[in-house]
């Protein structure tokens, strides 16, 4: 197999690591994410008031080919930038998936007709749960 035919040729981790389910916890914007409060009035600023509906609203209305999750905003950024306390990315997403080498694993398998990549965001508990199934192509 060539480099061009091997999706996970520039990956750090084979497609071993990735495949099967995985549970990345707490990573999803919820109605518990931290927002900002105003020190002088004790209230949220209205641009970091927002819900799970607007933050997965958000994250479906980005026009690309890969799924959107909508991930809790740092406090530091709403602040800075007066941002919702949401920001959409890819599914696999290192900041959902915790390191860049799962987040290329998990891209190139989405990107292979090898493999079956599928994924559920749970906004109730913040949970992300990624699976990966080899097709009758692999």
């Amino acid at each position: 197999m060539t480099s061009d035919d091997d999706p996970f040729h520039d990956c750090e981790l084979d497609p071993e690591a990735i495949l099967g389910t995985h549970t990345f916890e707490d990573v999803l914007f919820t109605d518990e994410t931290e927002t900002p409060v105003n020190v002088l009035t004790g209230e949220t600023p209205a641009h970091s008031q927002a819900t799970v509906e607007e933050a997965k609203e958000f994250a479906a209305s980005i026009d690309t080919e890969t799924p959107q999750i909508a991930l809790p905003a740092s406090v530091e950024s709403q602040v800075e930038t007066q941002s919702k306390p949401y920001t959409a990315a890819a599914f696999f997403h290192f900041k959902a998936t915790g390191s860049l080498e799962r987040h290329r694993a998990y891209h190139a398998a989405y990107e292979a007709d090898a493999f079956l990549v599928d994924f559920e965001a749970d906004y109730e508990s913040g949970d992300l749960t990624i699976t990966v199934e080899r097709t009758d192509e692999a």
